[in-house]
């Protein structure tokens, strides 16, 4: 006969908020703990198809593993000549801006002991192809406007949901980095 008792994780929003807390103590006392490192390794398949391996990481003053390999497909659909076997990039950007967006705000309310229920979100990104083909030097390479729509459901009054909505592009790092930019060095080097 089993004489312990195990006391249930406190959980909010599928969030252990124990290890939460326990963690932001830990990188308070401690910042080099801070400091993560993602990457990601690409290979060119043909015309706009590229497969992205996604491996491991560096964080905590560690390498880490992710629990299995992941594979990426990205491709152009076919009216802009790709074969359509993945989202493009753009797509993936909107698609890596929503989740951030979204995890930040489940984290952040979860610490705040604020539960919710469900969210779902709609994105959408303009995009003017005359500046990516150097059509017109006066039309932006990239997205031109993203807009992000929430719907939330949480046992909150709603004039609260925009609060909780707003903590999301507050923490977001892709969110920081999409509206706020920053450096990317690029280079080359010769394939042997």
């Amino acid at each position: 006969m089993n004489t312990t008792t195990e006391t249930a994780v406190p959980k909010i929003n599928g969030v252990d908020t124990e290890r939460l807390f326990q963690t932001v103590d830990l990188i308070r006392a401690n910042t080099g703990l801070a400091g993560f490192q993602f990457r990601l390794d690409n290979e060119w398949l043909t015309c706009g198809l590229n497969r992205s391996r996604i491996r491991g990481f560096s964080g905590a003053g560690q390498d880490l593993d992710h629990t299995a390999a992941f594979e990426l497909l990205t491709d152009e659909p076919a009216i802009l000549l790709g074969s359509d076997q993945g989202p493009n990039a753009g797509e993936y950007l909107l698609h890596a801006l929503v989740a951030c967006v979204t995890g930040a705000m489940v984290y952040h309310a979860a610490a705040r002991g604020i539960a919710i229920e469900r969210i779902e979100s709609s994105v959408e990104g303009d995009i003017d192809l005359r500046g990516f083909l150097g059509l017109d030097e006066s039309v932006r390479n990239g997205f031109e406007q993203i807009r992000i729509k929430f719907r939330i459901k949480a046992d909150v009054p709603d004039a609260l949901l925009q609060e909780i909505c707003d903590l999301g592009p507050k923490y977001s790092p892709v969110y920081d980095c999409v509206t706020n930019g920053l450096p990317v060095k690029v280079s080359a080097e010769p394939m042997r």
